[in-house]
């Protein structure tokens, strides 16, 4: 098996929490918080997404 990759372990439990977020604050019926959670969601993706082309290029992955 192979080892966890710290890294995008956690990136990945903040996108999925942005998208909770998106759903939580649909049904309280916030703008600012689905607005706010998209914001967060496309940063952490995004992220995410440079991290992983780093680390494949320095051959970590």
């Amino acid at each position: 098996m192979k080892q966890i990759k710290w890294p995008l372990f956690f990136i990945a439990l903040l996108a999925a929490a942005s998208i909770m977020g998106i759903g939580i604050s649909i049904a309280e019926r916030s703008w600012i918080g689905i607005l706010a959670c998209i914001v967060a969601l496309v940063f952490v993706m995004g992220f995410g997404f440079k991290t992983k082309k780093k680390m494949r290029e320095a051959g970590k992955l």
